[in-house]
């Protein structure tokens, strides 16, 4: 989907507008079973491992156009993982060589690359996690894409709810500081948004009830989104719906409802 940019402006220096967009992503399912759990627990370990997530946030990279200087990736035990890209606007080696030419000496990379790397990178934690009694397990994966000057991390929103496919996710964007014109005017965001929603393809979009708290004179968006469709088939590991009885089909319902409507409104819930 197309960023539509304002009037394109006509800058004093470098475009300094740090663009930053959060994830919590959430995967709900209900493994009775100690056992079952422990499979869960492993199975999505290794399925969002940290091979996996450097790809995936290198093609995120690929997607806004950003530049990689720098991957870090870990594997924890006994589960989670991190990845941390460092990106740039620019390509390092032309800002280096345009700064060896103008003191006309070799030396460490000049400021505003230090200032990228500051500022602009992606990264991501993931946390698996069980109830220790209750038989529902947890997948969240933290995600934040942070980008400074024209590039905007909102062109990878698609691309990263197809790869996670979450059944509930708090999504924040929020645009900082500011960049000048050529007659010294501040702009404090350098594109139209009222929603995170009008970035997200309508294909995605109904799918997901979704509700808004914006502060749009901050520049601050936030949107949460919950999984319409409920189909217990997708939440059992380790059993089958056939194999269950009425009664404890609407247990496990009620259980699974309960945890989301937990997450996706941020507050517990009394019976």
């Amino acid at each position: 989907m197309k960023i539509k940019p304002i009037k394109k402006l006509k800058l004093y220096g470098f475009n300094n507008l740090t663009k930053s967009l959060s994830f919590n992503l959430y995967d709900i399912c209900y493994a009775k079973e100690a056992e079952n759990r422990k499979a869960y627990i492993e199975y999505i370990d290794e399925e969002y491992n940290a091979e996996r997530l450097t790809n995936i946030l290198t093609e995120v990279a690929n997607i806004i156009d950003a530049k990689i200087l720098n991957i870090a990736s870990q594997d924890y035990d006994p589960q989670g993982a991190s990845v941390t890209i460092l990106i740039s606007e620019e390509p390092v080696e032309n800002i280096h060589k345009q700064k060896d030419c103008e003191n006309d000496t070799p030396g460490p990379l000049p400021e505003t690359v230090l200032a990228h790397l500051d500022k602009s990178h992606i990264t991501v934690h993931t946390y698996p996690e069980s109830h220790p009694h209750k038989g529902i397990s947890t997948f969240r994966a933290d995600i934040d894409v942070s980008t400074c000057g024209k590039i905007s991390p909102l062109k990878a929103l698609n691309y990263l709810f197809h790869q996670f496919k979450p059944d509930i996710a708090n999504v924040d964007y929020r645009v900082r500081g500011f960049t000048r014109d050529i007659k010294g005017k501040k702009f404090y965001i350098d594109h139209k948004i009222n929603s995170i929603q009008n970035y997200i393809p309508e294909e995605t979009a109904k799918k997901y009830q979704m509700i808004d708290v914006n502060m749009y004179q901050e520049n601050i968006f936030h949107t949460k989104m919950l999984l319409k469709e409920f189909d217990l088939n997708n939440y059992l590991f380790g059993r089958a719906v056939v194999d269950l009885e009425d009664k404890d089909k609407k247990k496990i319902k009620e259980k699974l409802k309960k945890e989301m409507l937990e997450i996706f409104y941020g507050r517990n819930i009394s019976k």
